[in-house]
């Protein structure tokens, strides 16, 4: 579905050569960081202004927003949603042992088998 949406735009994932790549992961991380403005923007986060309410329809758009930023994104990286889902799942486990360890130092080597 989000390939699809994206060949309509102009944009191909498959084939990429690493400039491109590099390109389009700086293109959707720009993207993202504005949908973070507008999804920060939905919720009163101004404490000195009292007019602010939340605006949670808006904010579940902003979300979905960037689910589809997301996904672009990992198929510029040539990932399937099951790779998608097989990471997240290693990712989520390497999260339980940091906490149950204390997390108390950094240490990346314990998520390069994801």
């Amino acid at each position: 579905m989000q390939n699809s949406l994206n060949e309509r735009i102009g944009v191909q994932t498959d084939g990429m050569s690493d400039q491109q790549k590099t390109e389009w992961v700086l293109n959707y991380c720009r993207a993202m960081s504005q949908e973070i403005a507008e999804l920060t923007d939905s919720v009163p986060w101004k404490w000195w202004a009292k007019y602010q309410k939340l605006d949670e329809q808006n904010a579940r758009v902003e979300v979905v927003d960037l689910f589809h930023f997301l996904i672009s994104l990992a198929q510029v990286l040539g990932m399937s949603a099951d790779d998608v889902f097989a990471a997240y799942v290693k990712k989520n486990e390497v999260n339980f042992q940091r906490q149950d360890s204390g997390y108390t130092e950094k240490d990346e080597a314990d998520s390069r088998h994801i």
